[in-house]
Parts: C-alpha cells; structure tokens; sequence
C-alpha cells in the first residue's frame, strides 16, 4: 500500500503538475520533432547517406524507448524530479554534441543514444506517471490529454524557431543554442518534487515490479495496446523525419515542409485534448481504432493526389488531429487496467513498443529512399500498419484488472 508521511500533503496541486509537466514536454518534445530538419543540412555538410542520418535517428528512438523502461522505474521508486532534471542536463550534452560529431560513430552516439536516453527522462513516461499519482481517476484522461496537448504545441511552437535559426546561424550553432534551452526543464523540474517523496522517501506498494511485470505481459489487453503503439512511433516518426526531405524531392520550398510540420503541432494541441476528454466518456479502445483507421485513409489519400502546398498542409492538418491523440488514450487505459502504482514503469514498456516502430520508421525511410530512390513503399506499409493497428485495438478490454478479490478501480463502460 502507497503511505505518505503525515506531516506532508499527499499530492501535489492539479495546477502544479500540468503547468510544469507540460512546460517540460513542450521543450523536450518540441525540440525533437524538428530533427527532420536537420536530415539535408548534416549529411550534405559531411557528405553521409540518408541512412546515416536515419540510422542515428532510430538508434535515437530504440534507446528512448529502452531507458524509458528503467526511467519509469526510477520515477515510480524515487520520484521523477531527479529522472527529469538527469535527463535534461544529457539532452544538453547530446544536442552539442550532435553539432560536433564528425564521424557517423560519433553521431550516432549523440544524436542517437545521448538523446534517446534524455528523452526517456523528460517525456511522457515520467509525467504521466506524476499525473496518475497526483490527480484523482475522474480527470487523469483529461489531464493527460493536456499534458500530450503540450508536446504538440511544442512542435508547433519549436519546428518554426528551429528552421528560423538553422537559416540564421547555421545548423550546427542552432544545435547549441537548442542545448541551453534543453537547460530549461531543470528548474521546471522543481515543481514536480513529489511530497510523498521529500527527503528521499521510497514509496512502498502492493506488488513488486516483477509481479507488476508478470501481470502486464499475461494481460491479453496489454499485448494488444503494444502491438498498436507499435505503429503508432512507425507513422509518426517516418512522417517527422522523412517529409521534409520527401517534399524537397517533390519541388516544395523548404519551408512548406516547416510549416508542415508546424501545422501537425498545432491541430495536434486540439486532437490530443479532444483524446482526453472523449476517454471519459467512450471506450477508449474503440477511440484508438478510429485514430489508427483515420491516419491510414489521410496517408492514402496523400500519396495518391498531387503534392502542392496546399495538399501538404490540409495533410497536415488531419495528421495534427491524430497526431498524439493516441498517447492519453493508451496511458489512461493502462492506469485503468492496472492502477498507478508502477504507471510510468508499465508507461515506458508500452513506449518501448512505440519506439521500436520509431526505430524501423526512421531507419526504413533512409534504407528504402537509398535503395529504390524513392518513399512510396514507406508509405504503403504505414498505411497498411494503420489498418492493422485499427484491428487489434478493437478486442482491447479497458476495465480494472481483478487483484486478489478485487478490483483496482471503478469499471467505467461496459466491454
């Protein structure tokens, strides 16, 4: 059973956590959904592949998703303001790092590893888990939609300042400046210092993490919120890494694929809240199918009408819709089933899912591109992954997990 020391105050403000939590995505999410911007600049400037490039992005997202794991760990034991103030100051070292790496080694280890670790400790596994602590079940959906909102708007925000200041000062330069600003999140930080974990308390609770662990990976539901996020990091990451360089081959200015990305960020502050709220009041399972259907039938149609401007943004519009909407609907649904006792632990092991479909999206984009000279299989294999994510979300049963004679929470609707 959780305990806290009497003397301290249970939880933190529901203000608190969403103000500091979504500033600290902003900058941690909004940074990273730029990389793709940098594809042209660094492998023309050290003559590398694409794949290069990519290889170092996936690696970037497979080491996201494996520290997330251990950083939900550490987060659920001891509190996430130490994981997020660690996390911050190593996406500072990464990001300089990455602006002056010479070798394709030397890359890969700053721009891959360095980072993916760092955003292990200041995204959504982290956060989320301070959410599920700290705000009552009746509003944790919403709460974590906002949170997800954030990053969005971090994107928005960030890509557009990000292109600004490789056009102004020059990538590598720009990469640094990035750096100090991932500096940011260290006093944000501050405001998530958990009571339940002043002076270095260590929260008891019923199960351990290999019971946690073991329960997880029987639960048919779970198996099948993976396999979901699983396509989810594929989609997402081929379209943020790879459209600029797709609309750069298709004629497009650089900065429509700027304000592309920009607009993905902005409509996406608006689905991933809508996302929060319907997961009150419909089944959270038949949300995700409805999501991973739509992203599907938007890439269709993408790929087979012109590429203007004007289809590009409308793309991303719909795609900012969908964009992270996916991220508090499978969080809510894991709190529901298995309570918040180890949520940013069983959050990154759904994230690890997510990443690996990051990995082979970031990294097939470049292989393919190099080896056909063109998109279009990508393409067609994130359409089919939507379809099939669609279908699997379907059977997922969102109601608690029955524990020793009883249940973990409330059921909501019926399965």
């Amino acid at each position: 059973m959780t305990t806290f020391p009497k003397t301290l105050p249970r939880t933190l403000s529901v203000t608190q956590v969403l103000v500091c939590g979504a500033a600290i995505v902003t900058l941690s999410m909004g940074i990273r959904h730029g990389f793709g911007l940098w594809l042209q600049p660094v492998t023309q400037a050290r003559d590398w592949t694409r794949e290069t490039f990519s290889f170092s992005i996936a690696i970037q997202n497979i080491s996201w998703g494996f520290a997330g794991i251990f950083a939900g760990m550490v987060a659920d034991k001891f509190g996430a303001f130490r994981v997020i103030v660690v996390g911050a100051v190593i996406y500072a070292l990464g990001l300089i790092g990455m602006a002056h790496a010479a070798t394709p080694l030397l890359f890969t280890a700053s721009a891959g590893l360095l980072i993916g670790v760092a955003q292990a400790g200041t995204t959504y596994a982290v956060i989320y888990g301070v959410i599920g602590r700290n705000i009552p079940a009746d509003r944790r959906s919403w709460a974590m939609g906002i949170a997800a909102a954030a990053g969005s708007f971090g994107q928005f925000l960030m890509v557009p300042t990000e292109g600004f200041l490789i056009g102004s000062v020059g990538w590598q330069q720009a990469l640094v400046i990035l750096g100090f600003a991932a500096l940011v999140m260290v006093p944000l930080a501050w405001g998530l210092r958990e009571p339940g974990f002043a002076g270095g308390n260590v929260i008891k609770r019923e199960q351990t993490i290999l019971q946690a662990l073991r329960e997880a990976f029987k639960y048919p539901s779970f198996q099948m919120l993976v396999a979901g996020y699983f396509v989810c990091g594929f989609q997402l990451v081929f379209i943020g890494v790879h459209m600029p360089s797709y609309l750069k081959d298709k004629g497009l200015q650089p900065q429509v694929a700027s304000y592309a990305l920009a607009l993905i960020g902005l409509f996406n502050v608006f689905g991933t809240y809508a996302a929060g709220v319907l997961g009150h009041k419909l089944r959270k399972n038949y949300i995700l199918s409805f999501i991973y259907l739509a992203r599907a039938l938007a890439i269709g149609v993408f790929v087979l009408v012109p590429t203007t401007p004007l289809s590009v943004y409308v793309f991303a519009a719909v795609m900012g819709l969908l964009w992270l909407s996916t991220v508090p609907v499978t969080n809510a649904a894991v709190a529901q089933i298995f309570g918040v006792a180890h949520l940013s632990m069983l959050s990154g092991l759904v994230f690890l899912s997510h990443q690996v479909g990051s990995f082979l999206g970031a990294w097939l984009g470049g292989l393919l591109y190099d080896r056909t000279g063109s998109y279009d299989l990508v393409w067609y294999i994130a359409i089919a992954l939507g379809v099939f994510a669609a279908l699997i979300n379907l059977p997922v049963k969102e109601h608690a997990i029955a524990r020793g004679g009883g249940v973990l929470a409330a059921r909501t609707l019926p399965a």
